[in-house]
């Protein structure tokens, strides 16, 4: 069986996940490990939820708050990582889902 593949859709989003606080790239680091060793069917809450349509979120705590990684899955057991923030709020905002949406479009279908 071919094992899942977690990658970054760009520059943008490597970015935006090394400006998360160690700890919670070490978790989100951690959820990557448990998709690609367990397989995505493996993995559910608390590590991972969905959102709307194609997109989910790796969902991670830290000492500084929480964070939030948005990616989608796509053909051939891939991941992408659309987008990655600090979440101040209770609900995703809807900004940050439309921006995730927007980048999936840069996906080839």
């Amino acid at each position: 069986m071919t094992p899942w593949r977690i990658e970054v859709l760009n520059q943008t989003v490597i970015d935006e996940l090394d400006s998360l606080p160690r700890d919670m790239r070490a978790k989100l680091d951690h959820i990557v490990h448990l998709i690609e060793e367990l397989g995505l069917h493996r993995v559910r809450e608390p590590y991972v939820r969905h959102l709307q349509d194609k997109l989910w979120e790796m969902r991670v705590k830290g000492r500084d708050g929480i964070a939030r990684a948005i990616y989608m899955t796509v053909k051939d057991r891939r991941i992408v990582i659309l987008h990655a923030f600090r979440k101040k709020t209770q609900k995703t905002p809807k900004a940050v889902i439309r921006m995730a949406l927007s980048r999936m479009k840069e996906l080839d279908p």
